[in-house]
């Protein structure tokens, strides 16, 4: 049976219906790269905060990168606002989230503050705060009250802090869940381990979420007085009983904080948690390994599931030169740590090495402790040495370490935001850095810090920089599509979970084929159609039929 001629309209239909699958196929392209498609390694965490509106955990996401969203170029020449003083002094970071600052005081008290102005929207005294002649040792004064950098989970609207606290004339560290719209209390929980003794714990890193958790570390004072054991806490956002991974466990062990120059546990995509332990009671190697001076890597469920600590881990101990950075996590499964000893070290994630075990050391990486969070894009490295901040670049075949360059400024740890690495100095300046060079680019007086490790952080087209008790701000300009510090693809490219961030300019792969494909179908269409309209004109000239 011959078949009918298409008419027209029924081949424009036709050709319509294929347009229509084929810019769909593109679209799809479009949607999975701007969506982020996982390409991410098991070093890498889960999808974090996106975009250039919020800050919501330590440096940034739960991998802690420490790489803004999209954001031009900052404007240090003049600052778009500074807060007002605050009523104690500042060591966490600013958040960052729906319009609003978020910072926490050593008097105990949380402020969220417009993002506009910078002025107070509203704020949360949440107790009175420890003095510090109460505590065996420290340098924290007059008063240790809110220390770690809090951390606001978006989808409660929900921020979280752990407040050190008299409660009935006895020391306590109280975690804390408050509103972010109007800072009132929604859940408040004792998270003290069990037997500890409470006046020689300090609350010192960061705050993060994984799998409905509140995440942080206890380490001890200034000083390493009196006894404590470092641990790693989880508590539910709900509320409920604090989980525990203790370090130095045995009755004969002691110490071995989880501080980390005020960084937060690093989250990977598979949801563990990887931190650095400072040094331990034990200083010879003859004695069992106690999990100090180390590199952890701790399961949702707060088991150990890999660690790595150098060889010279008792001697490192005996010293006082314990690893003090929050591990990086790389692309390609692999981690970066430093300390006190100055050495980097790079690690597997799938199997940290255990005692010695490191895949490449890089000796001799500055001069001076390195301590904190660190800023990650690709297999790049921006360490925060407490002499001026360095950059390492990490290789996978073979496994090794180079470093990049080493600057004389900042040592605060750093980020990167509109292009140049930002660090704060000791002595209040806020410099920016050429990510390729380590060559000064910008810098501003934004006065001293109340500690060693302040860090910045930028969302909102706001550069923040925290001062002793004031919070200084400056204005970025509107992102351009340009390349990511270093050269690489983009900066939220070593972000969790993200291959593509939207709007850095230019088609993806899969929407470029889609777009091809479409255009292929179309003409392929249309010369099918005029040929068959061809046939059609002569058989009805030759009578054929």
């Amino acid at each position: 049976m011959r078949r009918p001629a298409l008419g027209p309209a029924r081949a424009g239909g036709l050709l319509a219906v294929a347009l229509a699958i084929s810019l769909a196929g593109a679209g799809a392209g479009l949607a999975s790269a701007a969506g982020g498609g996982s390409v991410a390694s098991a070093a890498a965490g889960p999808a974090g905060p996106r975009g250039s509106g919020s800050w919501t955990v330590y440096h940034h996401d739960p991998a802690g990168s420490g790489v803004a969203g999209p954001m031009g170029r900052i404007n240090t020449a003049a600052r778009a606002w500074t807060s007002p003083a605050l009523d104690g002094t500042i060591y966490g970071e600013p958040l960052v989230f729906s319009g609003r600052v978020y910072v926490a005081t050593e008097n105990d008290t949380v402020y969220a503050l417009s993002a506009a102005t910078g002025a107070v929207d509203w704020s949360a005294h949440l107790g009175t705060p420890v003095p510090a002649g109460d505590l065996p040792c420290g340098n924290i004064s007059p008063t240790v009250g809110i220390t770690g950098t809090p951390v606001i989970d978006p989808a409660r609207r929900e921020i979280f802090v752990v407040a050190a606290e008299l409660v009935r004339g006895k020391q306590a560290h109280v975690l804390v869940g408050l509103s972010t719209a109007t800072g009132r209390r929604e859940m408040t929980r004792n998270v003290d381990p069990p037997g500890a003794n409470t006046a020689a714990l300090l609350q010192r890193t960061g705050l993060t979420l994984d799998a409905g958790r509140v995440v942080f570390g206890f380490g001890g004072n200034f000083g390493d007085c009196s006894s404590y054991r470092g641990r790693l806490v989880a508590v539910s956002e709900a509320g409920g009983m604090p989980a525990y991974f203790t370090v130095d466990a045995a009755a004969d062990e002691s110490r071995g904080a989880i501080w980390m120059g005020g960084a937060a546990p690093a989250v990977d995509q598979d949801g563990n948690l990887w931190v650095s332990v400072g040094n331990g009671s034990v200083t010879s190697p003859g004695h069992a390994y106690d999990n100090s001076d180390s590199v952890l890597k701790v399961s949702p469920s707060l088991r150990l599931v890999g660690f790595f600590a150098p060889s010279s881990w008792a001697a490192d101990n005996a010293s006082d030169l314990d690893m003090s950075t929050e591990p990086a996590l790389l692309p390609h499964g692999q981690v970066v740590a430093a300390g006190k000893a100055r050495i980097a070290y790079l690690l597997s994630a799938a199997r940290p090495g255990g005692i010695g075990g490191q895949q490449a050391a890089l000796p001799s990486v500055c001069d001076d402790d390195v301590a904190g969070g660190a800023a990650t894009v690709g297999q790049t490295v921006y360490l925060p040495c407490e002499s001026g901040i360095v950059a390492v670049r990490a290789s996978k075949a073979p496994a090794a370490l180079r470093l990049l360059w080493g600057s004389r400024l900042g040592g605060g740890p750093p980020i990167i935001a509109g292009g140049l690495v930002w660090t704060i100095g000791r002595d209040g300046t806020l410099y920016g850095l050429d990510p390729a060079t380590g060559a000064l680019r910008q810098r501003a007086q934004v006065g001293m810090s109340a500690n060693s490790f302040p860090t910045p952080s930028a969302a909102h087209r706001l550069l923040l920089a925290p001062a002793a008790t004031q919070v200084v701000a400056f204005r970025a300009g509107r992102a351009r599509h340009s390349p990511a510090p270093g050269g690489a693809a983009t900066p939220a490219g070593n972000r969790p979970g993200s291959q593509h961030d939207a709007g850095h300019g230019g088609l993806p792969a899969g929407a470029v084929v889609g777009v091809v494909a479409a255009a292929v179908v179309l003409l392929g269409g249309l010369g099918w159609l005029l040929r068959r309209r061809r046939i059609g004109r002569i058989g009805r000239i030759g009578g054929g039929g």
